[in-house]
């Protein structure tokens, strides 16, 4: 029996019925971008995260360039980012003309630690990106009180934590702003890239209704320098028809991670996730370190189960910043979690069968040798 990494196919079928519902009622309407579709999910994301305003864009490193853009943030500016995040992170920093700052996160949860941002903090800090690694919360009351104190912004990057809770609160609304991506394999995912912000910022609101727009709030009218990066109607229609599943969808990934946990619990060359205490983890990922991952990983092929590696290089050590100058060594939290991590199928449409099969084959490749 195969059990793939994430079945898509499976959790898109869920909906299928839905889904041809809202291209019928696209192709009806005669609108394709930026109209009832969108409106219409753009309430019920907004709602959903607790947030005053939201807005589609074109996908989730587009949401946090525009963010910082509209902030004025750009060339001779500095952003702090986690050194342990994906790479589209610090894209979103260096689109805008900054500098991305890296901090090293926190060796149990992978997410920024708290304790080292303001040794990093400068003049020239002008936000901090809290990413919300694997669907776990980021400690936001921490970082809330560093980023006031300096008078600072903070950008949520939520791409991995739809329905993620920090101290009861949504994720999307517990900073200033927040960029989510709904890439197909995301807790909520569009059938293509696409993207949202979220806000209570009214000013905010209006200049990245503008800039992903060509800068035009009426055609043919460009009041800022902009971009085109637009939820169409059609992504938005399934993400509307997707989004009431969200939650159910989420505790069933809290119930797999739930099993790994308490199955897996005594291998002890195996370091588990830890859930910081506050945090609600949408659980997008299940991401287990082992000194051993390479044959471990290879140990799971075999036996037909799928895994990924999130992920293999970090951003400091990636070609595309060698212009940064750092160097292997310079931050070895980073450093040692990418060298270790595997993940794990934790798919919300996986059977009970599927995860006994998956702590099995764990369990028998740390079994001693008789």
């Amino acid at each position: 029996m195969t059990i793939p990494f994430l079945d898509l196919k499976s959790i898109n079928l869920q909906d299928k019925a839905t889904f041809h519902d809202a291209l019928e009622r696209v192709l009806e309407s005669g609108w394709l971008i930026m109209g009832r579709e969108m409106a219409v999910f753009e309430a019920a994301f907004a709602n959903y995260c607790g947030s005053t305003y939201a807005l589609g864009v074109g996908n989730g490193l587009e949401a946090l360039h525009l963010v910082l853009r509209a902030w004025g943030i750009g060339p001779g500016d500095e952003v702090i980012v986690p050194a342990n995040t994906y790479i589209a992170t610090w894209l979103a920093v260096t689109y805008a003309g900054a500098t991305p700052v890296p901090v090293e996160p926190v060796d149990r949860t992978f997410n920024i630690d708290p304790a080292l941002i303001e040794a990093a903090i400068t003049p020239r800090t002008k936000a901090i990106v809290a990413v919300h690694l694997y669907g776990q919360p980021a400690d936001m009351d921490t970082i809330g009180d560093i980023a006031r104190r300096h008078g600072i912004k903070i950008l949520e990057d939520a791409a991995q934590a739809q329905g993620a809770r920090w101290r009861g609160r949504r994720t999307g609304a517990l900073g200033d702003a927040a960029g989510f991506s709904f890439y197909p394999g995301k807790n909520l995912g569009a059938l293509g890239d696409a993207g949202a912000i979220t806000t209570d910022d009214a000013e905010l609101a209006q200049s990245l209704d503008m800039l992903r727009n060509y800068g035009s709030r009426h055609k043919y009218e460009n009041e800022v320098l902009g971009f085109n990066s637009r939820l169409d109607e059609l992504q938005a229609a399934f993400l509307s028809a997707k989004l009431p599943r969200l939650d159910a969808d989420n505790d069933r990934r809290t119930a797999i991670a739930a099993r790994y946990c308490e199955s897996l619990a005594d291998i002890e060359d195996l370091t588990l996730p830890y859930v910081a205490i506050g945090a609600e983890p949408a659980w997008h990922l299940f991401v287990i370190r082992s000194a051993r991952r390479g044959t471990l990983q290879q140990f799971l092929k075999k036996r037909d189960i799928g895994t990924l590696i999130h992920y293999p290089i970090p951003p400091h050590l990636q070609k595309a910043y060698s212009y940064l100058g750092y160097k292997l060594g310079d931050f070895p939290i980073s450093e040692a979690m990418h060298a270790e991590v595997l993940s794990l199928p934790i798919g919300p449409t996986m059977t009970d069968s599927d995860v006994d099969l998956v702590i099995d084959a764990i369990r028998a490749f740390h079994r001693p040798i008789s």
